[in-house]
């Protein structure tokens, strides 16, 4: 048998390694000096990550110059008051992702998807996030869309994690109690909901044995997402009788289905509440409408503009709808800062498409705020070498005190972005 060896103390991570089997350690005495000292390092504690469906045209976002005397560009002109509470990075991409469109699964991941092989997606960084912290709350994370029930947030098995879609559902989810008789009834449902689970499980692991290893390895997938699911169950139960938060917002009663950036708006203040009540603390919004004729100026819908083709009249009524999402955004670290929480934190903006005209994945629009770094600058990195932007990602595990030393397809936090 391996020895192992305490000295001041462990990590919360350590192994046991023997006979080519690893073990990890339960939560020992030895390993509580660690603990405390990540609590004391550690600034962030919540993270939002709005992405974009259609990205936004690089040329209006990119600054000219870099470092912190850089030159504003046409779309951050507006929202110099927010200077030193943001960083933008260019020349930035996940490595060995592509497909366009069918890239928006790897946004959050970073998990390479060369096209025509078969590849599993890989958990999110909000989802490895909420797995690790995400019991403090009363929501582990909030997977959101202003359209569809698609998302870029992907369980440890690679299954997408379907968003809610209906601002009125989310504000009612978060912030109206229910019924004595409601609360009883959703108990009710969580309880019997695992039962039947229990039964389902049992039926796959029968039909495990009938199947190729192809399918073997589909229906453990889905398995594995049952029993997390079970577990999601199980936290919810205990939240059941406990009264929701009471908030000033009032809720939404009608959708501007004509104008995305307004819809944009209204789940950016419903997260804001949700964040300030301490309801959830790990939050992805996926921007996805294509109707954006309710905007002054615009005539065409969303997919169409980003189809620009460099036209003029195209790129004049894009460049209104998309000020519009980064003026949105904006107001949303506004209100943080307002409330003394964007320094715990992180609010990445951000698209699969750098050049959504040509379905291009390389330079990734990047907006980075909050979380307790040093901000106000640009980082430009190369534009046709484009660096990993999975280093960002690691970084802001590392942010909240997560001991991670790798994330999809790096082992190293970006640099030039350090903490306060």
């Amino acid at each position: 048998m391996s020895s192992f060896t305490f000295q001041k103390h462990l990590s919360r991570r350590a192994m046991l390694r023997g006979a080519g089997i690893t073990l990890g350690l339960p939560l020992l005495e030895a390993m509580t000096p660690a603990l405390a000292a990540v609590k004391e390092t550690k600034q962030a504690k919540r993270f939002v990550g709005v992405s974009l469906a259609l990205g936004l045209h690089n040329p209006n976002l990119v600054p000219e110059g870099s470092g912190r005397s850089y030159k504003p560009s046409r779309y951050l002109t507006g929202i110099q008051d927010l200077r030193e509470d943001f960083t933008v990075v260019s020349g930035s991409s996940h490595p060995g992702v592509t497909g366009g469109h069918t890239a928006e699964g790897s946004i959050f991941s970073a998990c390479p998807n060369a096209r025509g092989s078969t590849t599993r997606n890989t958990i999110s960084l909000d989802q490895l996030m909420a797995k690790h912290l995400g019991h403090e709350t009363r929501f582990p994370s909030l997977v959101l869309n202003t359209n569809s029930q698609t998302s870029p947030s992907y369980t440890e098995n690679g299954s997408m994690i379907p968003a809610e879609n209906s601002a009125m559902k989310l504000f009612t989810r978060l912030f109206v109690n229910d019924t004595a008789a409601e609360q009883e009834r959703q108990a009710e449902l969580i309880r019997s909901g695992r039962s039947v689970m229990d039964v389902v499980g049992a039926e796959a692991k029968s039909l495990q044995r009938e199947l190729g290893a192809g399918d073997r390895d589909k229906l453990d997938a889905w398995f594995t997402s049952v029993r997390e699911l079970e577990q999601r169950l199980a936290a919810n139960e205990s939240w059941t009788h406990k009264p929701k938060p009471k908030v000033k917002l009032t809720p939404p009663r009608q959708i501007p289905r004509d104008n995305e950036v307004a819809v944009e708006r209204i789940y950016l203040d419903i997260m804001h509440m949700a964040l300030t009540t301490d309801s959830t603390r790990f939050i992805t919004l996926h921007v996805t409408g294509n109707n954006v004729q309710g905007i002054e100026g615009v005539d065409e819908a969303y997919h169409n503009l980003s189809h620009h083709g460099m036209d003029e009249k195209k790129l004049a009524q894009l460049a209104l709808v998309e000020q519009g999402v980064i003026n949105e955004w904006a107001g949303f670290l506004r209100k943080l800062k307002t409330d003394a929480l964007l320094d715990e934190t992180m609010v990445l903006l951000t698209s699969n498409l750098g050049n959504a005209s040509a379905h291009d994945n390389k330079n990734m629009p990047v907006l980075f705020a909050g979380g307790g770094f040093k901000h106000g600058q640009h980082l430009a990195f190369d534009q046709k070498d484009n660096y990993p932007l999975p280093n960002l990602y690691l970084g802001a595990l590392q942010r909240l005190g997560l001991e991670e030393a790798s994330f999809a397809t790096t082992e190293t936090t970006m640099r030039g972005l350090e903490t306060a």
